[in-house]
């Protein structure tokens, strides 16, 4: 992205940062048409096509929603009072800069302590946004994961100087949310914004490629074959009503060329496969670039060149 646009405040495992061009040729043609005037995006998590189709199309209003109440604080308090937060970030930054590297993973320690503390009962807190963002910048690969008590759990990463606090960044992410309606909860909820101008991306958590990779922690209780299979009966149902419906998922084809699982369950669907480099693994060696499956209810010329890019 270009100085002065919008991006992530966060890192976020899976993030659809470097996919957003091929993206772009596989959006519904009514964005650029200005047809369709209504985003919504279930399973938020980074932003990172929320926040490249808002500042692409002319989009009257968004809604965002994710079951991570945590992460759906963060996004409220930036657009609330975006200052308010950026005050309680330079301190924690502050803090972090000033400490050597033995107190720094002392300091992440404490942090990471009096987060799991909080526990939201308004619709935003402030502090548990900032330490949030804090964690997510420190500790080890940006992951977001959870115990079976719902307590974050990553360990601290030994950044020597991460950038905490990126002002410019948070100002224009506040300026863009103010257009968005922000929700805590399942994607189900988007039911009641649907109608046929509106363009619905869901990402989900993505089925594991293989028996041990099962990356699904963002909250306690994963998301499973059968939540994969209720998702493609919902977004059938909103296809019904004339909505633009996009998705997008792990390829099983990468570890297993017959199983079918996302073709059989998207059947009548357009499935495209595009290549995407995965960094998840902690092992170096073992990330790369796999195919992720592009699903969607519509479908236009744009998608050959996409694919032959590919």
């Amino acid at each position: 992205m270009s100085k002065g646009e919008a991006k992530p405040f966060l890192k976020w495992a899976g993030g659809k940062g470097q996919l957003l061009e091929k993206f772009y040729a596989l959006y519904p043609n009514e964005l650029s048409s200005g047809k369709i005037k209504t985003y919504i995006e279930p399973f938020v998590g980074g932003g990172a096509v929320l926040f490249d189709i808002l500042q692409k199309f002319d989009i009257e209003n968004a809604v965002i929603i994710d079951l991570n109440k945590e992460l759906i604080n963060c996004y409220h308090c930036i657009k609330e009072n975006v200052n308010e937060l950026i005050r309680h970030l330079e301190v924690l930054q502050n803090k972090l800069y000033s400490l050597t590297a033995g107190e720094q993973g002392e300091f992440y320690l404490e942090i990471r302590k009096k987060y799991n503390g909080i526990r939201l009962n308004g619709q935003y807190d402030f502090e548990k946004a900032s330490d949030f963002i804090f964690l997510n910048k420190t500790c080890f690969n940006g992951l977001y994961r959870v115990n079976s008590k719902g307590e974050f759990n990553v360990p601290f990463g030994k950044y020597k100087k991460p950038l905490i606090c990126d002002k410019e960044n948070l100002l224009l992410v506040h300026k863009l949310l103010q257009k968005v309606t922000v929700l805590h909860g399942d994607y189900t909820k988007c039911r009641q914004y649907a109608s046929s101008n509106a363009f619905i991306y869901f990402d989900p958590p993505y089925r594991p490629i293989t028996e041990t990779q099962s990356f699904v922690g963002y909250s306690k209780n994963g998301f499973n074959d059968a939540n994969q299979r209720e998702l493609a009966e919902f977004a059938k149902e909103l296809a019904r009503i004339g909505c633009k419906v996009m998705l997008s998922n792990s390829d099983p084809k990468n570890s297993n060329p017959n199983d079918n699982f996302f073709d059989d369950l998207y059947e009548g669907f357009a499935v495209e496969r595009i290549n995407a480099r995965r960094m998840i693994n902690c092992q170096a060696d073992k990330r790369g670039d796999i195919t992720e499956i592009i699903i969607r209810s519509y479908c236009h010329n744009n998608v050959a060149k996409v694919l032959k890019a590919n």
